[in-house]
């Protein structure tokens, strides 16, 4: 299991969103610094999930969805340099010993999807937005966001769909930069500290937890 922003990518995956959404004309410049204030208020802790989804999909809810499906489909492309190669070998790595590989994030499943296909990975588990009757995006989050230990629950019912637990399902690894995910890289067997923030990283330095940059500095 694989969080996305800063850990499988090393950017924001909303804010690139945001800005290639400016850069095409959907978005108005000043979004970029609302979207990157929101963000530093949710890592202070004045904005929480819910809130921080809300300015990310309520900026976009009202806009024809044919359209940011075309531009979403050249998103990732777009970004496929600033992928570093280790990340995708350490993907691939899991994938050629037959593991099971999930994106497990908290950002809009709308975004998180289009980066699955850099790795290969089928299986995006992420915080989903709520529609209203029409198809249209409100605003709001449906169900539980996957986050903290949110992201345990949307995993165990992944597994459970297919009759299975973390208990049962042998071996599992999850790999984060941030504390927030600390619930779920503590139910794991095998919890990876990438580029971590300074918490993480101390608590992986006090655990004996790997820590990883992912971008071809990590010894061999």
């Amino acid at each position: 299991m694989f969080d996305l922003d800063h850990t499988l990518v090393p950017f924001d995956t909303g804010m690139a969103w945001t800005q290639h959404l400016i850069a095409q004309g959907e978005l108005e410049a000043h979004y970029a610094d609302d979207y990157l204030a929101a963000c530093q208020a949710y890592v202070a802790g004045t904005l929480d999930i819910l809130a921080l989804h809300r300015r990310m999909v309520g900026a976009i809810a009202g806009h024809p969805r044919p359209r940011l499906d075309a531009l979403r489909a050249t998103l990732a492309e777009g970004l496929q340099a600033r992928v570093p190669q280790a990340t995708r070998d350490t993907v691939a790595a899991h994938r050629a010993a037959g593991h099971a590989c999930l994106i497990v994030t908290a950002t809009t499943r709308y975004v998180a999807e289009a980066f699955a296909p850099l790795f290969g990975i089928d299986t995006v588990l992420a915080t989903e937005p709520a529609v209203d009757a029409a198809g249209r995006w409100t605003g709001e989050v449906e169900g539980e966001p996957c986050f903290r230990a949110g992201k345990i629950r949307h995993v165990e019912r992944w597994l459970e769909a297919r009759g299975l637990s973390l208990a049962s399902a042998g071996p599992s690894w999850f790999y984060s930069d941030s504390i927030s995910d600390l619930p779920l890289l503590e139910a794991v067997d095998h919890p990876v500290a990438v580029r971590p923030d300074a918490r993480l990283a101390a608590l992986a330095a006090e655990r004996g937890w790997p820590i990883r940059r992912l971008d071809g500095s990590d010894p061999a």
